[in-house]
């Protein structure tokens, strides 16, 4: 298994992957990504500004997928309540973490944090940051195990509560 830059040709991939837990969240009556967000322009934006990773096993099949940056997340100025570390330096940011239906609950998720932790850690960057839906336990749970801690609220661009977490990286 491996994290690897995304490339055009696992658009059609990802998209499987994104739509399937779309339909897995709203199975869960979470209202997380049910206004056509992420949609394709977005993964076509995040490969071309190189933001998009995705995993692929040992037959080269993409399994999972994520967005993770070190640019300021705009969304994140404004928190109700306080960040670890001060927001004005430089951080990662996860967002549009998915994994294919039938890899779930394998461990996955845990390797791509691990990789993006390994990555902030070789630019000597100390920081994580993530949001999520205030209904979504199950990624509240992961990054709560991965020792991530709760900052406070902020909102998307389109007006929606998230719940923020922050994780320090030890170097």
């Amino acid at each position: 298994m491996r994290l690897v830059l995304s490339k055009t040709e696992d658009i059609p991939a990802i998209m499987q992957i994104i739509n399937d837990a779309k339909k897995h969240l709203a199975s869960q009556k979470i209202d997380q990504w049910q206004n056509g967000y992420p949609n394709q322009e977005q993964i076509e934006n995040d490969i071309l500004k190189k933001r998009s990773h995705v995993v692929k096993n040992d037959e080269n099949q993409v399994i999972a997928t994520s967005m993770f940056t070190v640019d300021p997340e705009p969304t994140y100025k404004t928190i109700e309540g306080d960040w670890v570390i001060d927001e004005k330096e430089t951080y990662g940011v996860i967002h549009r973490l998915a994994i294919k239906s039938a890899f779930r609950k394998n461990g996955i998720a845990q390797f791509i944090f691990n990789e993006f932790h390994q990555q902030l850690k070789d630019k000597n960057i100390k920081s994580l940051k993530i949001d999520t839906h205030e209904e979504n336990t199950q990624m509240q749970a992961l990054i709560k195990k991965l020792g991530y801690q709760y900052c406070g609220i902020i909102y998307t661009s389109y007006n929606a509560k998230r719940l923020a977490f922050e994780k320090v990286i030890s170097f």
